[in-house]
């Protein structure tokens, strides 16, 4: 019993963290102007980079309000997915144009998110 009560405060924190995370860049990436936008990323087509944003901030809000308000809590694990998804994206985006080094912080935001929808798939089942 507590183990899982611990696990549940680690994941909580994990996802109170990446959502906050999420929800800045996807914040930055779907208001900042589209040429300062175009100057972050080299190449990257605007209306997709606002796609990515969108999805970002949707991503946050799936990590926290299922649990918060106690409601369709199967969504916590696959708004987790769906950011480890976009993080993927962005290690070899980061790893092809900047550089390998650059790459290990979208990784290690892949593997938080990862062990988000790995934990709370085990919660939601449980």
């Amino acid at each position: 019993m507590t183990d899982l009560i611990r696990n549940n405060r680690v994941l909580w924190t994990i996802q109170v963290l990446l959502a906050a995370l999420f929800l800045f860049a996807g914040g930055y990436k779907l208001f900042a102007p589209a040429d300062q936008l175009a100057a972050a990323a080299p190449g990257a087509p605007i209306p997709f980079l606002r796609f990515i944003a969108t999805m970002e901030i949707l991503g946050a809000f799936g990590l926290i309000l299922p649990g918060l308000f106690g409601i369709k809590q199967f969504l916590t694990p696959l708004a987790a997915a769906g950011l480890v998804i976009i993080m993927i994206g962005a290690v070899v985006v980061t790893a092809l144009t900047v550089s390998a080094v650059a790459a290990l912080f979208p990784l290690t935001v892949g593997v938080l998110a990862t062990l988000v929808a790995l934990g709370r798939r085990r919660h939601a089942v449980a």
